[in-house]
């Protein structure tokens, strides 16, 4: 007898319908799962033939019977335990020791040898992808229940153990569907407030800028000026994940298997160690997978120690840093991964950190210096909208605290204004931030009065400003106009925006 029940997988980030064929004959005993399995679907026979055993059905093992699982379309690598319970259920199917109507329904998770049900990895993109395809009843582990019903218009129900399912579906016990998961976004909890920073003013107006637009930021500045510091604490001043994108960054994680609770409520800040290798920073492997720049998507990536990193991966930011995704191309195939995150570098700016400055003496040479100094390439710099210094701080300054030092919370209040600006300026299209604005767009929301775009040519040509850099002062121009409640792009606008363009000599 052949019988058909429907699974699905992870194709990069978007989900795939499996279809699960199986058929019983008689003749030697076997159990074989073909259609392009990995060494983890191939021992899936195993965890199978056990679990229906040991919650009391006939198991494939014990019958003269052949058995075939056929995993459609064939030609789709399958990887992972996700179809052991549709192939559990397909065999009880088949042998005619639970009969159901598998119709609309889909069936996901991992078995372990007592029949007990392990959650799985993309949970999310896959529920989404069953309810695309027309699926009423999604099937999952407990543990996974909560993600899936993030999604609304289909039923999702939550079981401990293949039983449970076998039961329910056999109309012996019934399983009630979860509710929808309620979302609720949050504001990123640090241990760092802004007001808790000393001086550093600058950059604090800089990091308001970026967190605004979603810019990336270059920070410069000797060993221990609070660069690191003044990072830890931007996720206090982001404005909270929309619903759209807390769906799109829980997918991410949800593949990747780092999401460690049912939806991501706070921005993503994602900050791997220099010695991190390039896969890992910007994904792929054999079965290409989402690296830290993609798990960084919506929210932020902190580069610490900037110029200590590869140069291979420094050069690998060119394409997220300008088009907001990665390409990864392997001999099975090209994937896009999303990569639209606000960049924050930080850096000293010579090996041994003194570098022009006023107190200590440089102790590199030349050459050193030169080497140290050309890590980071033209492109790149030229891919970071804002630019700032990050001096030594008085004494005297670090043993004071102003009253009126703005906090976290009231420097989020600008931002949130800002990017409410934003939200109902491009209401009408995909862009969510200033910083995603193409060339047509910045002609359509920058437009500048006779006298500012003269002041921007001249400044343009005085400071050898390229095209992008160009471009990406007009988007900043925007941001500044939005934090201080303007339609219009004014002179001073424009003047401040360029103060965070890199100066010669600034690394």
């Amino acid at each position: 007898m052949s019988v058909k029940l429907h699974s699905a997988q992870i194709v990069g980030l978007k989900g795939s319908i499996i279809d699960v064929e199986l058929d019983l004959s008689r003749g030697l005993r076997s159990f074989t799962i073909v259609g392009l399995p990995d060494k983890a679907v191939d021992e899936a026979k195993h965890r199978i033939s056990y679990a229906i055993a040991n919650i009391g059905f006939h198991p494939p093992h014990k019958k003269n019977q052949k058995v075939i699982a056929s995993l459609a379309p064939a030609d789709i690598k399958k990887e992972g335990p996700a179809f052991d319970l549709a192939i559990a259920l397909a065999y009880l199917f088949a042998s005619k020791q639970v009969t159901f109507n598998p119709e609309k329904r889909l069936f996901l998770g991992e078995l372990a040898l007592d029949g007990t049900l392990r959650p799985v990895k993309g949970i999310l993109p896959l529920a989404r992808k069953a309810k695309e395809e027309g699926f009423q009843e999604i099937f999952v582990p407990r543990g996974n229940g909560e993600e899936a019903a993030l999604l609304d218009g289909i039923h999702v129900y939550e079981a401990s153990t293949l039983s449970d399912i076998a039961e329910h579906l056999a109309g012996s016990v019934v399983i009630t569907p979860l509710p929808r998961t309620a979302f609720s976004s949050g504001i990123a909890k640090t241990d760092i407030d802004m007001s808790d920073i000393r001086g550093q003013d600058s950059a604090k107006r800089a990091l308001v800028i970026a967190a605004s637009g979603s810019h990336n930021l270059g920070m410069v500045g000797p060993p221990g000026t609070g660069k690191t510091l003044l990072a830890r604490a931007l996720p206090g001043i982001l404005p909270p994940l929309s619903f759209e994108e807390a769906l799109e960054v829980t997918a991410i994680h949800s593949v990747a298997g780092v999401l460690d609770e049912p939806v991501l409520t706070r921005r993503p800040f994602r900050s791997p160690h220099h010695t991190s290798s390039y896969v890992s920073l910007v994904g792929g492997g054999a079965f290409p997978k989402p690296g830290e720049i993609t798990l960084a998507h919506r929210g932020v990536l902190f580069a610490d120690e900037f110029l200590e990193f590869d140069r291979r991966i420094i050069e690998g930011l060119r394409q997220p840093l300008e088009d907001g995704f990665i390409t990864v191309a392997r001999a099975r195939g090209v994937l896009r991964f999303p990569a639209r995150f606000m960049f924050i570098a930080a850096m000293n700016p010579c090996p041994c950190g003194n570098f022009r400055s006023k107190t200590k003496m440089c102790l590199c040479s030349p050459s050193s210096l030169f080497r140290y100094q050309r890590k980071i390439s033209g492109p790149i710099a030229d891919r970071i909208d804002l630019w700032c210094d990050v001096g030594q701080v008085e004494h005297e300054v670090l043993d004071q605290k102003p009253a009126d030092m703005p906090t976290s919370k009231e420097l989020r209040a600008q931002v949130m204004q800002a990017r409410e600006a934003q939200k109902k300026r491009f209401a009408n299209s995909s862009i969510l931030t200033n910083s995603e604005m193409n060339v047509k767009d910045i002609d359509t929301y920058c437009i500048l009065d006779q006298d500012t775009k003269v002041a921007l040519l001249q400044a343009a040509q005085t400071l050898d400003l390229s095209a992008r850099a160009y471009h990406r002062v007009l988007k900043i121009s925007r941001t500044v106009a939005d934090l201080a409640g303007s339609e219009h792009i004014t002179r001073n606008h424009i003047n401040e925006a360029l103060q965070y363009r890199p100066r010669q000599n600034t690394l």
